[in-house]
C-alpha cells in the first residue's frame, strides 16, 4: 500500500518563518532525544505532555477526535490525520504520531490496530477498553519483555528531521528480530506511504541489525538538528561574532558571543551561542549556568546572524525555544547599567584555612578539608574513603593553601598585585589587563621555591607515589561557589615526570590563579582578588582507555531517573573541552536503556606519552561506550550522591579496562537553577 511520501502541509508552516526576529522552538527533551516524550517520565499527565494543535495553522486537522476507537488501515494522511496527536504543536519539531498495536493471537490473522491516539493516548487503556488485555501490570508487561508476547506495542509518527515517517518501541522494550520484521510487514501493508524504524536505545540497533533492517538512529536525527538549548536565560547585549576567541581580546560582559568553535574557556559574557554542537558538561556551559547567562546551539550561526554583527540585541533561550530580535535603546541602556554593577560573593563563600603547609595524602582527606585543600581534592578524598564497590581512585597528595599563601608572601605577591592594579587602564581596558597578567604569571612561574618546601614536595612523590608521573591539578578556594562554577579556569599539567618537572608544574598551577579568564570571572562575580588561594592536587596519573564526565542525573531535570554521560577515548582532557562532540548517552534506571546521544567526532586520542605529557594517537575506533561500561558508570552514582548529601554530582571518570576511575566529583548545578 506504500507509496511516495507526500509533502506535508505542516512542513511549509515551518519553513515560512520571518528572520527579523528569528524564532526555533523545540521541546529540550525532544532535542536531545528526538523522540516523542514517553508518558511515564517525569510524572507529568498525558496532559501536560501533549500539546493540542493551535487552530491557526494548517495541522489544525490533526487534533481531531475521531469517534472511532481505531482503523484497520491508514491509506492516506487525512487518514492519519484524523487518529494523530502532536507532540510540540507549531514548532519545527512538531511531531503528530499515532500509536499502535499488533494482535499476533487474533483469528484468523494477526491484526494491526491504528489507535485514536488523542482518544487512548495509552496502549494499555485501548487495550483494556476494548477488552483485549486482563490482569494487572505483569500481564501489560509481558508485552515489552517476552519474545512470544501477544501484543506488539509501538508508535508511528512523522519525523521532522528527515521528512518521513518512522515507527518506534519503548527504549526498554526487549524486542527481537522476528517481531521487528513482523511489525515492519504489518505497516507496509496497512499503512499509505514509506516507513522506517528509529531505534530508541543501542540494543534496538543491534536487533535492527539482525533482522536486516537499516535503523534511523537518535544520533542521526539529533545530528539533523538546527538548535539545541544548553542553558536557559535571557540577556541583551552587543552580538559579536568571534571566529578564534584566543584572537579576541576585547569581549565585554555586555557582549552576546557567537562562537564558530567551542573553546576551552571564556571570559564573562551576557549570551553564548555556538554554530558547533557541545556538551551540557562543556567547561562553556557550566560556566554559562554559573554566570546565569543563556546558551544554545544554532547551526550555522555564524551565517545566519552576520547582518547582526555588533548590534544590540535581546537574547532568549528557554526549554521550548530560542528568540533573537533588535533590543531597544531602553535595553540597551539598562544592560550597560547591570553590566557594570557587579555581583559580590562574600569572603565568607569562600573557605579557605592557610594555617598549615603540610602535604595531606588524599587518604587523609574528606569532605570537610575543602578549607584547606579546596573543594576538588577534598571531595575526591571523600570518594576515596567511601568504598565504593567497583570504584577506584588514583593515589595522590594535596599541597595546602597554606603552602601557596606562604610561596606568594616570600615571593610578594600582595605588592606585585597592587602594582599591577595601579597600571594605567588596569581597571578600564581588558587589553591591559591581560599584558600584566601573563607577566605576572611568567614571574610565579620563574620564582625561586623555597628549598625545606622543595624537599618535602619531593619526599612526598617518592615516598607515597614512587616518582611516578602525575597530573598536577588546580584545586582553588573560588571553585564550587554558589553562583559561581570555575569550571575549566585553572590550569592542570598532564603527566609531569621529574623533580624539576614537578617543581615546575606545581609554580604554573599556582600562577593559574592570574589567568586573564580566571581573573575576569571572578572580577564579574565581585570575587575579591586577595581571597583566592591555589592547592594542588598531585595525583598519580593513569593511561586510560576511556574517560569521561557523567551527571548522575538527567542535566535536563525532566527525567530523574536517567543518567548523562559524555565520553571520549585515551584520556579525559578534550571531553570537557568541547571543541569536538564527545560520544553522548543517556542510560534509564528505570528501561535499563542506553540511549545513544552522538557517536564521538574525535578521530585521535590523547595517551600517555612515556617522556612525559601528553601524546596524539589514532583512534582504532569511535565508539567508546559499551552498555556494560554505562551500566558499570551509572551503578556508582547513587553511592557518590550519598556522600554529598544526595546531590546530583558532574563526575570526571576513566576507565581501564573493566576498571572505573573516579578522578572528580562535584556538585551539577541543573537547568534553572542557581
Amino acid at each position: 500500500m506504500a507509496t511516495s511520501c507526500p509533502n506535508f502541509a505542516w512542513n511549509a508552516v515551518w519553513r515560512s518563518a520571518g528572520y527579523m526576529v528569528l524564532v526555533l522552538a523545540t521541546s529540550s527533551a525532544s532535542a536531545q532525544l528526538a523522540r516523542k516524550p514517553s508518558m511515564y517520565e517525569d510524572g507529568r499527565t498525558p496532559q501536560e505532555l501533549i500539546a493540542r494543535p493551535s487552530t491557526s495553522t494548517p495541522a489544525q486537522a490533526m487534533g481531531d477526535h475521531s469517534s472511532q476507537p481505531f482503523a484497520a488501515d491508514l491509506p492516506s494522511q487525512a487518514a492519519f490525520e484524523q487518529l494523530a496527536r502532536i507532540y510540540n504543536a507549531g514548532t519545527p519539531l512538531a511531531q503528530p504520531h499515532v500509536i499502535f498495536v499488533i494482535d499476533r493471537q487474533a483469528q484468523p490473522a494477526a491484526r494491526l490496530y491504528f489507535i485514536n491516539t488523542p482518544r487512548f493516548q495509552l496502549h494499555d487503556r485501548f487495550l483494556r477498553e476494548q477488552g483485549l488485555l486482563r490482569g494487572g501490570k505483569d500481564a501489560l508487561n509481558r508485552n515489552y519483555r517476552d519474545a512470544g508476547r501477544r501484543f506488539i506495542l509501538g508508535t508511528l509518527s512523522w519525523q521532522p528531521q528527515i521528512d518521513g515517517f518512522v515507527y518506534e518501541f519503548w527504549e526498554g522494550d526487549q524486542l527481537t528480530a522476528p517481531l521487528l520484521r513482523e511489525t515492519e510487514a504489518q505497516l507496509r501493508s496497512h499503512f499509505f506511504a514509506p516507513v522506517q524504524f528509529k531505534a530508541n536505545a543501542s540494543a534496538h540497533e543491534q536487533v535492527a541489525a539482525a533482522a536486516g533492517i537499516t535503523p534511523v538512529t537518535q544520533s542521526a536525527l539529533i545530528g539533523q538538528q538546527h538548535f539545541l538549548p544548553l542553558n536557559p536565560g535571557q540577556a541583551v547585549g552587543r552580538l559579536r561574532l568571534v571566529d578564534d576567541i584566543d584572537q579576541v581580546h576585547d569581549l565585554q560582559p555586555s557582549d552576546i558571543v557567537v562562537l564558530r568553535e567551542v573553546p576551552i574557556t571564556l571570559p564573562p559574557v551576557a549570551g553564548v551561542l555556538t554554530e558547533q554542537p557541545s556538551t551540557m558538561v562543556s567547561h562553556v556551559n557550566l560556566l554559562a549556568k554559573g554566570w546565569g547567562v543563556p546558551n544554545a546551539y544554532l547551526r550555522d550561526a555564524s551565517q545566519q546572524l552576520a547582518a547582526h554583527n555588533g548590534q544590540w540585541m535581546q537574547l532568549a533561550v528557554s526549554a521550548k525555544d530560542y528568540q533573537l530580535r533588535a533590543a531597544t535603546d531602553a535595553e540597551r541602556d539598562q544592560a550597560l547599567a547591570r553590566s557594570n554593577i557587579k555581583r559580590s560573593i562574600t569572603g565568607a563563600s569562600i573557605q579557605k584555612d592557610t594555617r598549615s603547609s603540610t602535604l595531606q595524602p588524599l587518604a587523609a582527606l574528606r569532605a570537610a578539608h575543602r578549607r584547606q585543600c579546596g573543594a576538588k581534592a577534598a571531595n575526591l578524598g571523600e570518594v576515596r574513603n567511601a568504598g565504593i564497590a567497583g570504584v577506584q581512585v588514583p593515589d595522590g597528595f594535596c599541597l595546602p593553601f597554606g603552602a601557596y599563601a606562604s610561596a606568594m608572601q616570600r615571593f610578594g605577591l600582595a605588592e606585585k598585585m597592587a602594582r599591577m592594579q595601579q597600571q594605567p587602564g588596569f581597571d578600564s581596558d581588558a587589553a591591559v589587563r591581560r599584558r600584566a597578567l601573563a607577566a605576572l604569571r611568567a614571574e610565579i612561574e620563574q620564582m625561586p621555591m623555597n628549598a625545606a618546601f622543595a624537599n618535602s614536595l619531593q619526599t612526598r612523590w617518592s615516598n607515597q607515589l614512587q616518582q611516578a608521573g602525575v597530573f598536577v591539578r588546580s584545586s582553588s578556594s573560588s571553585e564550587d561557589l554558589p553562583g559561581f562554577s570555575g569550571a575549566g579556569l585553572y590550569t592542570t599539567v598532564p603527566n609531569v615526570k621529574g623533580e624539576a618537572a614537578l617543581q615546575d608544574a606545581v609554580r604554573k598551577v599556582w600562577a593559574s590563579v592570574f589567568n586573564f579568564e580566571a581573573w575576569e570571572a571572578r572580577r564579574a562575580a565581585g570575587i575579591a582578588q586577595d581571597e583566592v588561594a591555589m592547592a594542588v592536587l598531585v595525583q598519580k596519573a593513569v593511561d586510560s582507555d576511556a574517560s569521561g564526565v557523567m551527571v548522575t542525573r538527567d542535566p535536563l531535570g525532566h527525567t530523574p531517573h536517567s543518567v548523562f554521560i559524555a565520553a571520549k577515548r585515551g584520556i579525559g582532557i578534550r571531553v570537557v573541552e568541547g571543541r569536538r562532540v564527545a560520544e553522548q548517552v543517556l542510560y534509564s534506571r528505570r528501561s535499563q536503556a542506553v540511549q545513544v546521544l552522538s557517536r564521538s567526532a574525535e578521530d585521535t586520542e590523547l595517551r600517555l606519552a612515556p617522556g612525559g605529557g601528553v601524546q596524539e594517537v589514532a583512534v582504532a575506533q569511535r565508539q567508546v561506550l559499551s552498555d556494560a561500561l554505562v551500566k558499570r558508570l551509572a551503578a556508582t552514582g547513587p553511592a557518590i550522591e550519598k556522600q554529598f548529601g544526595g546531590r546530583t554530582q558532574d563526575i570526571e571518570w576513566a576507565a581501564i579496562g573493566d576498571q572505573i576511575l573516579i578522578l572528580q566529583s562535584r556538585p551539577f548545578v541543573q537547568a534553572g537553577q542557581q
